[in-house]
């Protein structure tokens, strides 16, 4: 079934009201969700509100937290997330991040006592209505092993990076560290669809094309797969967003990330507080003049795109194109939402009273 942007983020925004966070709270995190199914992420949108739902049942989730900055200087601070969505406490540590850039050049937020953030684009695109760049990092429940090893120590731990330009379209990055997200994973087990190999190990390290292996003790694996092909840079770029996220910030780190999923608990001996970010922002004038900085990302952009194409494609993309085609698509003609989604919506609408009626 296709569905509108705007009926699926009112009905997230609603959801969430019911859940009971304050209204402007709400409206972010419902924003955050309706980006990524815009920009195509489907597994990090809609999909993932019975998920938060399920960690607020398990008082997992403070539906209202009182965020407090606990550390600070002039371009740093540490935000206690008070265990809140963090498609809600991200945002406002962006926030304390563009008001420290404004002063200081460039501000950097480190988050803990956090919740799953919904996906890293999002928070770092932020920057760019201040035409600053922005940059975004979590860490997550530890599906993922180091390179030589079985034992899931890491997240998918995504990396964004958002950079204005003048009149082409902003430059935006946003990948996990491993070869996919987790979400992949879970769209293809909704298809019923065998995943390729490099994406997951079973438990003992071998190869394997099962999406459900994760529920049968494999793991994921770092963006490259095994050695050969370069695993061992996803871990050192996972095993980076983990130290910033979390042992920068107080939260937990490692095997000890609480698990998004409800059904499984949190670390009995956790060495932190919560999940952690780090996000920041970066006033482009800090370094050499805006207008000359866009003038140049703009010639970088086209000049990129009118690469040479190899044989047998059409034509060479910039990070953000995607994406940015893909909210234009879904825009006009809806999301595709999955049916096992929309059976999940329409539970959510008889648990909180309200009306599901997709257009």
């Amino acid at each position: 079934m296709t569905i509108s942007a705007s009926y699926l983020k009112e009905f997230t925004k609603q959801v969430f009201v019911k859940m009971g966070c304050p209204e402007a709270q709400a409206e972010v995190a419902a924003n955050c969700l309706n980006q990524a199914d815009l920009r195509g992420v489907d597994s990090h949108g809609v999909a993932r509100l019975s998920g938060y739902i399920r960690l607020w049942e398990q008082k997992r989730l403070n539906a209202t937290p009182n965020m407090k900055i606990v550390h600070e200087t002039p371009s740093t601070a540490v935000l206690d997330g008070d265990l809140g969505l963090g498609l809600v406490t991200a945002p406002e540590a962006m926030r304390i991040a563009m008001e420290k850039a404004k002063t200081a050049g460039s501000g950097w937020v480190a988050v803990k006592n956090s919740n799953h953030f919904g996906i890293a684009g999002f928070h770092a695109m932020m920057a760019l209505e201040e035409d600053m760049i922005g940059f975004a990092l979590t860490n997550a429940s530890p599906l993922v092993s180091p390179t030589f090893s079985r034992s899931r120590y890491l997240g998918t731990n995504p990396i964004a990076v958002a950079i204005p330009a003048a009149t082409e379209p902003p430059l935006v990055i946003d990948m996990a560290t491993t070869t996919v997200a987790n979400g992949k994973l879970e769209v293809l087990q909704r298809k019923g669809e065998e995943m390729p190999i490099g994406w997951a190990q079973d438990k003992d390290g071998n190869p394997t094309t099962d999406p459900t292996i994760l529920k049968q003790g494999g793991s994921m694996l770092p963006l490259g797969g095994d050695r050969q092909h370069g695993g061992h840079k996803g871990y050192c770029l996972g095993a980076w967003v983990d130290i910033f996220s979390a042992v920068l910030s107080g939260a937990n780190y490692g095997p000890w990330v609480p698990p998004f999923v409800a059904f499984l608990d949190p670390p009995a001996n956790p060495v932190g507080d919560g999940i952690g970010h780090f996000v920041g922002a970066w006033r482009v004038d800090a370094f050499r003049p805006a207008d000359e900085f866009k003038a140049h990302m703009d010639n970088w952009i086209k000049t990129f795109r009118s690469a040479e194409v190899s044989d047998g494609q059409e034509r060479v993309l910039v990070p953000g194109d995607p994406e940015r085609e893909m909210t234009e698509e879904r825009l006009k003609n809806g999301v595709p939402v999955q049916q096992a989604v929309i059976d999940d919506l329409k539970s959510l609408a008889e648990k909180f009273g309200l009306n599901f009626e997709p257009k």
